[in-house]
């Protein structure tokens, strides 16, 4: 064998490069390994990627009904917002338990399931709730009609499993259904100072769990505390112990400080929605890296509560402000304290149909799908410009509020009756509305998950995998 020296510049570069794409490989896989993720899981209610979208060689199906098409049905104990969380054979849901008959689950339990994802099987179920009720709580599971402590979906990263509530608990269980530690923030922190209820989902990144707590200062219909403090948490998932907490100042005034995003993780950062502004944030130690805003100038609107999550695309963060105000393109990479022109690249305007009150836009293909529930469209566009490459009415008289998921080419919606619109996303073209709720069946909010081919859709009563 040749020593090094009788080989070429060139061809020793390529050598040097192969072990070092070998050796990220081996890295990268291992790491894969620890926290037993696949690129076909969904396991936030945003998918793999934080934005809605899932990148994957195999066929979803467009075609399909509650008679078409499907691969298995479970009836669900009781409705929830929650969206389906998929990884490995698991499918995991939080519920609420509305069933009075028979003994178990008792009425207004809080429900963390897990079911087979191959025949729909419950593989396990547990009592994830605390019981724990602030004072000036009149109801065991919902503060409001429009929705339950149930609403936020659960999180994993492939080892742990976590379930938050409405009400504060916050539960964590490994695969196998094995109850690893169980919390309630309030107790802990102080009761949560919403008018509605609180429906942020926790976020997993770097195996540390966060979650945002973005609150009003004053108590709201007797609940919560004079001076409260927005907040931030970064919580141990093998012990369930805090590891930070930092605290969100905002000058936002009433209800315009309550949020119910999620934290997006976004190039090594953690950004967060509410307050009228938009942050990013160290995950080592939660420190504020940059703040851009406001869509609230001099914070005059009071009841502006925001209810859809960043979202991040070729390196456009985007942003939608609450009601029918605009929706906003940022610039990734801010520094500092920013006002609302440094770093915008473009805003929308009273001409078009971008504008979002509660669902989150989709990025996927390179583009941003935004869904206006106040106008009843979706549009495909341009990240860079803000351009409206198609828009289309969407059809019935329910309202669209769940956020759009897409994978091979195709975007899913659901509206409250739970049927499904499939849109081409290069064109806009409709190829399928399924009804997948019963007829009278109201105010259903779930996304739909993506995993390996299947399609994933959550109703008020039953869980579909759709293949």
């Amino acid at each position: 064998m040749l020593s090094c020296k009788y080989y070429s510049k060139d061809l020793m570069k390529c050598i040097f490069k192969k072990k070092f794409l070998l050796l990220f490989s081996i890295v990268h896989l291992a790491n894969l390994a620890a926290e037993s993720l696949s690129s076909d899981d969904w396991p936030n209610w945003r998918g793999p990627a934080y934005n809605g979208s899932m990148i994957t060689s195999h066929y979803l199906p467009h075609d399909f009904s509650k008679s078409k098409g499907v691969k298995w049905k479970a009836q669900l104990p009781g409705p929830s917002a929650a969206t389906p969380i998929v990884v490995g054979e698991n499918v995991f849901v939080s519920s609420i338990a509305i069933d009075s008959s028979g003994s178990s689950p008792a009425i207004g339990e809080l429900m963390a399931l897990c079911y087979n994802r191959n025949d729909g099987g419950l593989a396990w179920s547990h009592n994830a709730g605390s019981g724990y009720r602030p004072s000036g709580d009149g109801f065991d599971y919902k503060l409001d009609s429009k929705s339950n402590y149930a609403s936020p979906s659960p999180v994993s990263n492939g080892k742990f499993v976590v379930f938050f509530y409405g009400n504060g608990d916050l539960a964590c269980f490994k695969m196998d259904g094995t109850r690893v530690w169980s919390r309630n923030i309030q107790k802990d922190y102080g009761n949560f100072c919403f008018q509605w209820t609180f429906s942020a989902s926790p976020t997993f990144y770097q195996d540390r769990l966060y979650l945002a707590v973005l609150q009003r200062d004053e108590p709201v219909h007797g609940r919560g505390i004079k001076g409260a403090d927005s907040y931030i948490l970064c919580i141990n998932p093998e012990n369930g112990k805090t590891i930070w907490k930092v605290i969100r100042p905002s000058s936002a005034k009433k209800e315009s400080l309550e949020a119910f995003g999620t934290i997006i993780p976004v190039n090594g950062q953690l950004v967060i929605a509410g307050g009228d502004v938009l942050t990013g944030h160290d995950p080592l130690n939660g420190v504020e890296m940059w703040r851009w805003g406001t869509w609230n100038p001099g914070h005059r609107q009071e009841w502006w509560r925001l209810v859809p999550s960043p979202v991040y695309g070729d390196g456009v963060l985007l942003v939608c402000a609450p009601k029918r105000a605009p929706v906003y393109a940022i610039r990734s990479g801010l520094v500092g304290n920013h006002g609302p022109k440094s770093g915008l690249i473009w805003n929308s305007s009273d001409k078009d149909d971008l504008t979002s009150d509660v669902p989150t836009p989709l990025f996927y293909e390179n583009k941003f799908f935004i869904l206006s529930d106040l106008k009843k469209s979706l549009s495909r566009v341009d990240p860079s410009t803000g351009e409206v490459e198609w828009c289309i009415d969407l059809p019935g008289k329910y309202k669209w509020r769940s956020s759009p998921s897409a994978g091979n080419g195709m975007i899913f919606v659901m509206n409250h009756n739970a049927s499904i619109l499939v849109v081409a996303s290069e064109t806009g073209k409709i190829l399928n509305l399924a009804k997948m709720g019963e007829e009278y069946e109201d105010n259903v909010r779930s996304s739909v998950s993506i995993s390996k081919g299947n399609l994933f859709i959550r109703t008020n009563k039953n869980l579909y995998c759709i293949e």
